[in-house]
């Protein structure tokens, strides 16, 4: 039986959150371990260059994500686990898929219209002006992380649908142009179960709303961070509406159904803000202690990560150069011989 072909890209410009886990990390931690599920999954370093020109914290973010993943179950036996730049054919790729890509296509990526939006509201005579050609053509190189590896799902959030609607254009224009079957049309994959869920304020949780907790946080600041999240001023004793409260919906994300509807009574009941963060605090903590010590034991072995991803992108890059050896041949790029 031919295994589904899945792939995920984590861009490396922060640390990952407890948002981050409940809405990637954790279902494709679970993919990873599905034997009729072929993932990919990689540190997509080349797009963080797009909005971070920070070189340290680049390569903290790197090590950081790696090591989070690696702690947290991923079966690097089973999954493609490597970093983008890692694999030189996706930019090679992503070349000849931009000359196949209209630029009215590119025109209206929803990053850049955002962009020139932003110009035109503060009154710039250049629209364009900030617009890099990276952040321009950013749907052609994530076209190219996709189709290199002929994925059939890809799992995101609703605002990447676009690029892997734009991926399909770019397959269907080169299949058609060099009359062949070399890329299979991805499918955006969005899975209406995973919670989004709110940070510090009450926001979504987004490290561009500065609200976040990190993942593997340790365990004082951990307790310091709970205990800033928003909640009302409503008194111990008072019923509470746990449908409403960031506190329960991050409990509820970690919690199994039963201790959710524990929790849900305790809401009823009129629990105190107070002991709702101290019992929010000390689950999460438990829940993360091992994985947060395997992280730690990690962070300080880079070598081990560094053979990890090693060993990822010589298994990327032997599908990679089947592929483009087909692709260079139907182009005209073929060798001679």
């Amino acid at each position: 039986m031919q295994k589904t072909r899945v792939l995920t890209g984590i861009t490396t410009t922060g640390t990952p959150h407890l948002g981050n886990y409940v809405g990637a990390i954790k279902p494709a931690i679970a993919a990873s371990q599905d034997p009729n599920v072929q993932s990919y999954y990689f540190l997509a370093d080349l797009h963080a260059l797009i909005k971070c020109q920070d070189p340290k914290r680049v390569q903290e973010s790197r090590l950081e994500i790696a090591a989070t993943w690696l702690a947290l179950g991923l079966d690097t036996d089973n999954a493609v686990f490597y970093r983008q730049s890692d694999v030189p054919e996706t930019t090679e790729l992503a070349w000849m898929l931009s000359c196949v890509c209209a630029k009215g296509l590119m025109n209206r990526a929803h990053a850049y219209k955002a962009s020139v939006a932003e110009n035109e509201a503060a009154g710039q005579a250049d629209p364009d002006k900030g617009v890099t050609m990276g952040l321009f053509g950013y749907p052609v190189l994530m076209a190219a992380d996709i189709l290199m590896f002929n994925a059939n799902k890809v799992p995101v959030g609703r605002d990447q649908i676009q690029h892997i609607e734009m991926a399909r254009d770019m397959a269907g224009r080169f299949n058609h142009l060099f009359k062949g079957q070399y890329f299979t049309l991805p499918e955006a994959v969005v899975d209406q179960s995973v919670e989004v869920l709110r940070g510090l304020d009450g926001r979504k949780m987004s490290k561009s709303y500065d609200n976040t907790i990190p993942l593997f946080a340790p365990e004082k600041k951990l307790l310091k961070l709970v205990r800033k999240i928003k909640t009302n001023s409503l008194e111990p004793g008072e019923p509470k509406d746990p449908d409403t409260c960031t506190l329960f919906q991050i409990y509820s994300a970690f919690a199994t159904p039963e201790e959710s509807q524990a929790m849900r009574a305790r809401y009823l009941e009129g629990i105190g803000w107070g002991e709702a963060k101290d019992a929010l605090f000390e689950y999460l903590n438990l829940y993360l202690r091992e994985p947060r010590e395997r992280y730690q034991a990690l962070l300080e072995d880079p070598a081990y990560i560094e053979g990890v991803l090693q060993k990822g992108a010589e298994r990327a890059r032997a599908e990679a150069g089947v592929l483009m050896a087909k692709v260079r041949q139907a182009t005209g790029l073929g060798s001679f011989l």
